[in-house]
């Protein structure tokens, strides 16, 4: 199935299972359906198995979301207690749209637990309450935790692999009836000989002519390309690969520390989910991995590269990627969003150290090459995730393996052979369909969640066409495109958080698309007048921190104005940051007036000035005389003489 017929069927508001193999687009497909949704009202709640995931996707996990927490058994009192928490209720309640993303990580008994919560909260006896539920993830992919009576009694000695395992044991996936969605399109790999060694061990059917490939790609440990990342089954080899290489650097590392904002619990879930460490020590020399998506700066999540040196400015670090562009690294957003607000943040530069990282945590990373340790698997699924991580078999660098490294559930494998057909089914039952009855079912499911049907599709909104993600400027349609669209709400007098809520994006995503569409002088001040207005002040005064620095860099502005205003702020600023913005954005009369009287109005203070007022004032200067001095108004004399202590607030 192709993502536009995914697409389709995911419109139409029937319960979806959305599979394929690494690679086939599953997220972006997703992406797409929840731009759909919030362009028509809808805002659908987004979670994952997993905290990783759910921090890739922007939302929470589903645990959290629907206040099941850590719990394995549900019984009458649980329930009533999640039931009666008026937050989770609301949420509960008000949501139109579930979405799981990995969902192969997902146990049976917790989907169950979650269809009895949704099922009480909404007082409905259909499946999860009659919410569209979309299930999304790889079943070949790493399968959940399981906890055995083992672990919990110390009376019991002996224990069996519960008979069900799988989320799609559970009763609720039955009953929801999900329609399968197998994208069968490939975007990561592109080379034939490796995508059938993939297939082969995701059928069960490796065989020694896949033996005898895997073999011309094992190398020695003394031969491991010093720039490829390690790839390990435990966290205890990642760790000390790390430690061990960072320390035999010269120089003392430069530390990055984690900022946050929120919730305790929201924060401390985002900060488990990030790739990104709380505290990140850098060298020059250190090999490095992006861990987040801007393919407008050159990187997505996985890109490799070396730190070449830490600006002497703001001290970020300057990475060469492999591809021998080189960025300056700034500081990025991760945030857990709940209909369309941002309920908690936190921040770091988007790196990590990747002379090793684990298997686990490279699931939706796309890497070049990679070197590879797998002679300490443990899990059926763990050596397809790290081998499917790699683009081409000449990337893969193997220091060996067991017996596991090549094998999958036989129960998976099993399972998937029926989705494929199943899914070959659906695509045919819904290809048969006239297209106004499709198109009538799609509007029937939006009025049903109290969206707004559209009646004619932009000519500017993205197709499901799927673009791999990649840091090739040349030629990226998908995102001009967005950037198009973006500029058309902008002139039509949105603001950032709207055009970010329509098109699906985060507001740094839509301030980005600024940038960009300003650089490629696509972008005019007519344009952007309005989002400025209200904030004139503000502006003026991060323009002159930037004039008085001499610097288009955010964190040396944001350290001179004392975190006053945020990096958001500053880059709205910087883009209306030249001669020609400030001489067409119109300035409000009144702000023009006080300009007129007091020319230095709304501009930063310098330590020159504050000494000066510091020393006139004590002489006993009067507010009138101290305004006329400095050309600024009285309100403002005093605000700064509170500032430094020198007169009560």
């Amino acid at each position: 199935m192709t993502q536009s017929q995914a697409l389709s069927i995911l419109k139409t508001g029937a319960n979806v299972f959305l599979t394929g193999e690494p690679g086939s687009g599953k997220t972006y497909t997703i992406n797409e359906y929840v731009a759909y949704l919030r362009a028509r009202g809808i805002e659908p709640a987004i979670t994952a198995s997993t905290g990783i995931a759910a921090t890739h996707i922007g939302g929470m996990t589903i645990h959290s979301w629907s206040g099941l927490g850590i719990k394995t058994k549900l019984d009458k009192n649980d329930l009533n207690k999640i039931v009666s928490n008026g937050h989770i209720a609301k949420r509960v309640r008000r949501a139109k749209v579930l979405i799981i993303d990995e969902v192969s990580m997902l146990a049976p008994e917790t989907l169950s637990m979650i269809d009895a919560i949704c099922r009480e909260i909404k007082q409905s006896s259909e499946p999860f309450g009659a919410i569209q539920i979309v299930l999304v993830g790889d079943f070949f992919q790493l399968p959940p935790i399981v906890k055995t009576e083992l672990e919990s009694d110390p009376q019991i000695l002996f224990s069996e692999e519960p008979s069900a395992r799988f989320a799609y044991d559970s009763p609720a996936w039955e009953r929801s009836n999900p329609v399968v969605c197998y994208l069968t399109e490939q975007h990561r790999q592109d080379d034939g000989d490796f995508l059938a060694l993939l297939s082969a061990i995701r059928h069960n059917a490796f065989a020694n002519d896949h033996l005898c490939r895997i073999e011309t790609r094992r190398i020695a440990p003394h031969a491991a390309p010093s720039g490829a990342p390690k790839l390990f089954s435990h966290n205890a080899d990642v760790d000390r690969v790390n430690d061990q290489i960072l320390a035999k650097l010269s120089g003392e590392p430069q530390m990055f520390a984690m900022s946050s904002q929120g919730p305790a619990p929201l924060v401390a879930a985002l900060k488990k989910g990030c790739l990104s460490p709380e505290t990140l020590g850098l060298k020059v020399g250190a090999a490095v991995m992006f861990t987040k998506n801007d393919p407008q700066e050159g990187f997505v999540n996985g890109t490799l590269g070396t730190v070449e040196k830490f600006d002497k400015h703001d001290g970020h670090p300057v990475i060469k990627t492999r591809s021998g562009r080189r960025i300056e690294v700034e500081p990025m957003d991760w945030a857990m969003e709940e209909n369309g607000a941002i309920r908690a943040r936190i921040t770091q530069l988007p790196l990590r150290l990747a002379w090793a990282i684990t298997v686990h945590k490279s699931q939706g990373m796309s890497l070049e090459e990679a070197v590879v340790d797998l002679s300490a698997v443990f899990e059926f699924g763990q050596g397809y995730v790290a081998l499917s991580r790699v683009r081409r078999l000449s990337g893969l660098h193997l220091l060996g393996w067991n017996k596991r490294a090549f094998q999958v559930h036989p129960e998976v494998a099993a399972k998937d052979a029926k989705f494929r057909v199943e899914s070959e089914q659906a695509a045919h039952r819904f290809g048969n369909m006239a297209g106004d009855e499709t198109t009538a079912m799609q509007e029937r499911f939006v009025r049903a969640c109290g969206g707004k049907t559209i009646s004619e599709v932009r000519p500017s909104t993205p197709t499901a066409s799927y673009v791999p993600r990649t840091a090739n400027e040349s030629g990226n349609t998908r995102h001009e495109r967005r950037w198009e669209r973006t500029l058309t709400l902008i002139r039509s007098g949105k603001t950032i958080a709207a055009v970010a809520a329509m098109c699906g994006r985060t507001e740094g995503t839509i301030l980005q698309h600024l940038e960009t569409l300003r650089g490629l002088g696509k972008l005019s001040a007519q344009d952007i007048a309005h989002l400025g207005r209200g904030s004139e002040p503000a502006i003026a005064k991060i323009h002159a921190a930037f004039r008085e620095l001499g610097t288009d860099k955010l964190s040396p502005v944001f350290e001179k104005l004392g975190g006053a205003y945020s990096y958001d702020q500053l880059r709205l600023a910087r883009i209306m940051l030249n001669e020609r913005f400030a001489r067409e954005i119109p300035i409000p009369s009144g702000f023009e007036k006080v300009r007129e009287t007091n020319p230095n109005a709304y501009l930063s203070w310098d330590k020159s000035q504050d000494e000066k007022l510091r020393e006139l004032f004590v002489k006993g200067s009067s507010f009138v005389d101290l305004a006329k001095t400095f050309s600024r108004t009285s309100g403002a004399i005093k605000s700064r003489l509170v500032k430094l202590g020198l007169l009560n607030q």
